[in-house]
């Protein structure tokens, strides 16, 4: 789930980024785009360290 909400988030950054680059009309400003892009490194971040848990408790270590 979390993997998931990371890339939907890194999409909007994207789209964002693209649209600034290539139409001159991006619809979030500077704080709006690093605001974005660090929630998508943080749910990213949740995700993989819930992934590593769930193998090191499938694990036993």
């Amino acid at each position: 789930m979390y993997l998931a909400a990371s890339i939907v988030v890194f999409v909007i950054y994207f789209a964002n980024v693209a649209l600034g680059a290539f139409a001159g009309s991006a619809f979030l400003g500077d704080v709006g785009e690093m605001l974005v892009l660090f929630a998508a490194s943080i749910l990213f971040v949740v995700a993989i360290l819930k992934r590593e848990a769930d193998r090191n408790a499938k694990d036993g270590s």
